[in-house]
């Protein structure tokens, strides 16, 4: 997966470099697993604004991704690489022997016609989910499942990875893409490899139009606000504001906002880099 550059014929193609679509090789989604996507502009049931910056943007079409990988034992082929627009990953469709379809994040190294599985007793190659007792130490491994059955829940962005490091009693340590080390129950399920579309970290919209197509409105800075708008809003000339913060007043810039009883805090061998 790679990533093109354009040459500058216009302002806005200047700075732009978007992802390379090489390794899709399917435009258009399974329709089975494919249902209507509404958004809702930032607002809530009523129609108030709850949420600033949200709205417009090209409409979607969800696409229902099996994080679960619950089809143990029962091998699945890879027919296609496909686009989806609510993740930065590619996502691959599967055909089962047993004549279901499924779409799953498509891992780097995935290719059309590759046969995959899960379950305790599937080989640990790239593609097949395993608990992660079943999983050698030192494997890279993503979409990690936090409590059994209860699908992947982490490390699914485009290009990350965690790492098996260890295995304490019924427990497996891992090291996630944060830099954070923490313990996770050996029954829960991780698929081999890291994510695809690992270049996606290097694309640059070039335009405010490319941010707007994504669905994001432009975001007003605190300090070009008026005092009664936000904490760091006016002053003569160009003030600084005083301590980053949020609307809200909250400091922000290394505030801790994790809870301090966090019932998960006890797995969590080591913290993230800051």
């Amino acid at each position: 997966m790679g990533i093109r550059k354009l040459k500058p014929t216009t302002p806005g193609q200047r700075h732009k470099i978007i992802g390379a679509f090489d390794k899709v090789t399917k435009t258009t989604p399974e329709k089975s697993l494919v249902r209507g996507h509404n958004k809702t502009g930032g607002r809530n049931n009523t129609g108030k604004m709850t949420m600033r910056h949200i709205g417009g943007g090209h409409k979607k079409r969800y696409r229902f991704i099996d994080f679960k990988r619950t089809k143990d034992g029962i091998p699945a082929t890879v027919k296609a690489i496909e686009y989806d627009p609510n993740r930065s990953a590619r996502i691959a469709l599967l055909y089962y022997v047993d004549g279901e379809k499924a779409y799953i994040v498509a891992p780097d190294g995935l290719e059309v016609g590759m046969t995959v599985m899960s379950g305790e007793n599937a080989a640990p190659e790239v593609g097949n989910a395993l608990p992660l007792a079943k999983i050698p130490v030192g494997t890279i491994v993503h979409n990690i499942e936090l409590r059994p059955g209860q699908g992947g829940k982490m490390v699914r962005s485009a290009g990350v990875f965690a790492q098996l490091t260890s295995r304490e009693a019924k427990y497996v340590v891992v090291r996630m893409p944060s830099g954070e080390t923490r313990r996770i129950l050996g029954a829960c399920k991780a698929t081999i490899g890291s994510v695809g579309n690992s270049d996606h970290a290097l694309e640059r919209s070039g335009k405010a139009g490319r941010t707007r197509w994504l669905g994001r409105k432009p975001r007003v800075r605190g300090v070009a606000m008026n005092p009664v708008d936000h904490p760091m809003g006016g002053g003569e000339g160009r003030a600084s504001g005083g301590h980053p913060r949020s609307r809200k007043g909250l400091y922000s810039k290394g505030l801790k906002t994790r809870a301090p009883k966090k019932q998960s805090s006890k797995y969590i061998i080591e913290r993230r880099k800051k």
